[in-house]
């Protein structure tokens, strides 16, 4: 009988089998939802989704672009947004 708090439907199940030949049931959560464009809303590319606990083992660089506006903003909107600056 699995835990009350186990029950909850926001747990994947996932199926492991152990040395001894067994088959044990894992609770982990769902990976989130991927990361947005703050202007277009399109999906950013280069940023890994993981949990908040799993980001944090993970180095700088891997978590998101380096360029500006890494992690904010689309490479289109950012392109868009250069060129809006550098004609004023």
């Amino acid at each position: 009988m699995p835990q009350p708090r186990k029950k909850s439907r926001s747990l994947r199940r996932i199926h492991v089998r152990t040395p001894g030949g067994r088959t044990t049931i894992h609770y982990k959560h769902s990976k989130p939802k991927s990361a947005k464009c703050g202007k277009c809303g399109a999906v950013l590319k280069g940023i890994i989704r993981e949990r908040p606990f799993k980001m944090r083992k993970v180095g700088k660089t891997k978590k998101r672009p380096t360029r500006p506006y890494g992690g904010v903003l689309c490479t289109k909107c950012t392109r868009a947004l250069f060129i809006e600056k550098a004609r004023k």
